[in-house]
């Protein structure tokens, strides 16, 4: 009769093919003994073979199971090949059952510790080049999803846009109102102490309805949408992932990125744009304040050299821009929920991320359209 506690063999000369055969449990009582077992046979077999033959294993739990598997990492490690012999069923399950994607991630990040600067640097390097191909792809993934569901609107899911409207639009208007207007009326004041000294106070109209239509409007309302919207959106999807929600759609059949992010998507295309006008009307109502009690400008003169200076070109493409900042904040909150594994610090990464990200990436965005713009003109 085999005994409970664990023993093992080895059978091999040093240099050459080993086999292991393990008896008893390998449960988390013997991880001592079974990590200087590992070491051991590196250490003075330096075998070409490993055979673990796991026989008279009567009982293996998780411990037993990251054995297994840190035995195959250090041998990958060294080029050398691993056979697991006579592995019932049960065993096999639990050694399914560990990431082990996940925990080639955490020896990296192990490793990182302790390195020098130009190392930091490097991985900080690849981390970021490996971040940029994901959005990236994400993006992609969404702008086909979103022209299929052009296509196939039977597929949408109306009710939960129409929620995330709500929830990215109506809501969000009072905070878009009231930055806008104190926006517009710091800059009506401030423009008004320089013109004031040569007898232009007609131009602060002017100056505040181009720098909202133009530049302000659309980006201060992006930025408010990632910070409110987007990282609720990742926070949403990561928890999400975290409770295995996201893996039991996958089990009945759905697509976790049709499911939960285009809805999402299409809420935002639709409302950014609303709340660019909106936060282009209180700033120029917050200039007209100023223009009026500070500037001895009338209602009808400050209105009328604010329609002087707005173009159908610059609102336009202020609406093109809301809808491109719209698609990239709701498509980066997305991606960053689903980039979450199974912990509630990584939910709180992944919300930072997401508005980090956004706001980057709007700004680039941003300034390219600035550069194509001056030359469409």
């Amino acid at each position: 009769m085999t005994s409970d506690k664990l023993s093992f063999s080895l059978d091999g000369s040093p240099g050459e093919k080993q086999t292991l055969y393990l008896s008893g449990r390998l449960s988390i009582e013997y991880l001592d003994k079974m990590l200087s077992l590992i070491e051991e046979l590196f250490r003075e077999k330096r075998p070409a073979e490993i055979i673990v033959d796991l026989k008279d294993v009567t009982y293996m739990d998780s411990a037993g199971a990251l054995f297994l598997l840190e035995l195959e990492h250090r041998a990958a490690n060294e080029s050398i090949p691993v056979n697991l012999l006579n592995m019932s069923f049960k065993e096999k399950g639990i050694l399914d059952l560990i990431d082990r994607q996940s925990l080639k991630e955490e020896t990296i990040l192990t490793e990182k510790r302790g390195q020098g600067i130009v190392e930091q640097i490097g991985y900080g390097a690849i981390d970021f080049l490996n971040d940029i191909k994901n959005v990236v792809s994400f993006t992609g993934t969404i702008i086909i999803k979103l022209f299929s569901s052009v296509f196939h609107l039977n597929t949408i899911r109306w009710g939960d846009v129409i929620t995330c409207m709500k929830k990215t639009g109506v809501d969000g208007l009072p905070i878009v109102g009231l930055i806008s207007f104190l926006l517009g009326l710091i800059m009506a004041f401030m423009s008004s102490l320089q013109l004031k000294q040569f007898g232009a106070n007609m131009f602060v109209p002017s100056l505040v309805s181009i720098a909202m239509i133009k530049e302000l409007g659309p980006i201060m309302t992006a930025i408010i949408v990632a910070g409110r919207s987007g990282s609720a959106f990742a926070a949403e999807i990561g928890t999400m992932k975290v409770n295995e929600e996201v893996d039991a759609l996958i089990t009945m059949g759905f697509d976790p990125v049709k499911f939960l992010a285009i809805p999402k998507v299409f809420a935002a295309m639709v409302v950014v744009p609303f709340l660019t006008i909106f936060s282009d009307l209180f700033a120029i109502f917050g200039g007209l304040v100023v223009g009026v009690l500070g500037l001895d400008l009338t209602i009808h003169t400050y209105i009328q050299q604010t329609m002087k200076a707005m173009k159908i070109f610059d609102i336009v493409t202020s609406l093109i821009k809301a809808v491109v900042f719209a698609v990239l904040i709701a498509g980066i909150g997305c991606q960053r929920g689903f980039e979450v594994k199974n912990s509630a610090e990584e939910v709180g990464s992944a919300t930072t991320s997401a508005v980090v990200s956004s706001l980057f990436i709007i700004i680039v965005v941003d300034s390219m359209f600035a550069i194509v713009l001056s030359y469409l003109k």
